[in-house]
């Protein structure tokens, strides 16, 4: 079970920090898939750093490699096909979205244990704000108990790819989003109505997206190592932007 492995996924000691870098303005998300792409691969071929890049997308639909056509109640928003494992999210202003490019030959290349470092991850975040979060072993993600009859709510998500070692896609935190546009999918596949979705918000946390911020790079460090700050947005964006727009 995830909750029986080891906690972290820690580099190798004298490893050079992960950079963090955070955008910003909205980030669409065809183009958030092409800078991980571009960066994934310069990390596999030791040309640039390990990333963690924290942004926000405009309102759309994901599908992961899982999804069902079902699942898509009401296309409102866009739909992007992802390379991702998972069915369908939703993303969008005030979800606090995290992409993670590790390098696993550097580190332990389990992909139980990274999902397990990444709730572990988002489980202490969670911690900073008095939300007590939890993961399921039959589903990935972190979810809040509401009570002693089996209800609970999703609080953030896990999507990884894994494309010559490296990581790809990462986490989504609800910080505050506007919890009606999940209703245009059945989040993850997950359709018990014991199991719905919530944000920090609407468990009464009065939390910016800064302040979400700082809570996960603090808690980043003691599971997967140093980092450091690069401001601004990742060069990629700026190569992908233009070439967007030629």
């Amino acid at each position: 079970m995830r909750g029986d492995l080891p906690v972290g996924l820690a580099a190798a000691s004298g490893h050079t920090p992960v950079e963090w870098q955070v955008s910003g303005a909205v980030v669409p998300y065809p183009i958030a898939v092409e800078v991980m792409t571009t960066r994934a691969a310069a990390i596999a071929s030791g040309r640039a750093r390990e990333l963690v890049w924290l942004l926000e997308h405009p309102p759309l639909y994901t599908a992961g490699t899982s999804a069902r056509s079902e699942d898509l109640i009401e296309p409102r928003f866009p739909v992007f096909s992802t390379g991702r494992g998972g069915q369908f999210t939703y993303h969008g202003p005030g979800q606090r979205v995290a992409y993670v490019m590790l390098d696993l030959k550097r580190r332990t290349p389990d992909l139980r244990r990274l999902v397990a470092a990444l709730e572990e991850w988002i489980i202490r975040a969670l911690r900073t704000f008095g939300v007590d979060g939890e993961r399921r072993e039959d589903r990935v993600g972190v979810w809040v108990p509401l009570g002693t009859d089996g209800r609970e709510d999703k609080i953030a998500a896990i999507g990884i790819r894994v494309r010559h070692f490296v990581t790809l896609h990462g986490i989504s935190l609800n910080v505050d989003p506007d919890l009606r546009h999940f209703k245009g999918i059945v989040p993850c596949g997950i359709s018990d109505p014991r199991h719905g979705i919530t944000s920090l918000a609407k468990l009464g946390r009065s939390v910016t997206i800064l302040e979400a911020d700082a809570a996960l790079r603090r808690e980043f460090e003691p599971l997967f190592g140093d980092t450091e700050f690069v401001p601004g947005d990742p060069p990629e964006l700026s190569l992908t932007m233009g070439a967007a727009l030629r």
